[in-house]
């Protein structure tokens, strides 16, 4: 039985492009590495002041505020005391490396053009792309903050197909939110869910699409 998070692929075959998501598919992260290190200017970070935090971050992932109100406006939410370099320090570095993904962006980007869609704020942005050489391997990008608008919002699809010139049919999406991945099946993209801890099962559907060789069993 087919694992229903691979559900409504297409026959294996047609993938010409690959668009990937960045956070818990390319580069894992933890805000919690944020927030302790927030907390060294402003006292222990409380539950309440995250869910301050949140629509907050959303509003700047979604590019409806620009990096100076963020900080601006997160630093009087929380009382923050140190300097905006201070707090961006401490806000961006919340990222690892997926290293078996990193590996097999090593191996699709010599068989089909590879792209990223990812909801994303600037701050973010900047610093994974001067941090982790794996973005070198992408052609082009869709972000949030830049698009003006969220995944799964129908038109940040919309947006990434044209911009990056793709049939949405032909065109593979990953991402490891279940939302995300059906709102690119409803704008015609073929899609899979990602999970960091099931990357073995991921590689399997990959291989039944076409996208990568079945790995050879052991003798």
């Amino acid at each position: 039985m087919l694992d229903s998070r691979f559900e409504g692929l297409q026959i294996a075959g047609m993938i010409k492009a690959i668009i990937f998501d960045i956070g818990n598919v390319l580069l894992k992260f933890d805000y919690q590495i944020a927030f302790k290190a927030i907390a060294a200017y402003t006292g222990e970070i409380s539950p309440a002041l995250i869910s301050l935090l949140e629509p907050l971050n959303r509003d700047f992932e979604a590019g409806a505020i620009n990096r100076g109100e963020f900080v601006r406006r997160v630093g009087e939410a929380i009382e923050f005391g140190g300097t905006e370099p201070e707090f961006v320090a401490a806000w961006e570095a919340i990222f690892v490396e997926n290293k078996p993904m990193k590996e097999l962006v090593g191996q699709l980007r010599e068989r089909y053009p590879l792209y990223l869609l990812s909801n994303i704020g600037e701050i973010h942005h900047e610093y994974i792309f001067r941090t982790f050489p794996v973005f070198e391997s992408f052609a082009d990008g869709v972000f949030s903050y830049l698009a003006g608008c969220l995944k799964p919002d129908p038109e940040i699809y919309e947006i990434a197909a044209r911009q990056f010139g793709v049939e949405p049919g032909e065109t593979l999406f990953m991402d490891d939110m279940p939302a995300n991945v059906e709102g690119a099946r409803r704008a015609g993209f073929q899609a899979v869910l990602y999970d960091a801890n099931a990357h073995e099962e991921f590689l399997k559907e990959l291989a039944r699409l076409g996208v990568v060789e079945a790995a050879v069993p052991a003798a």
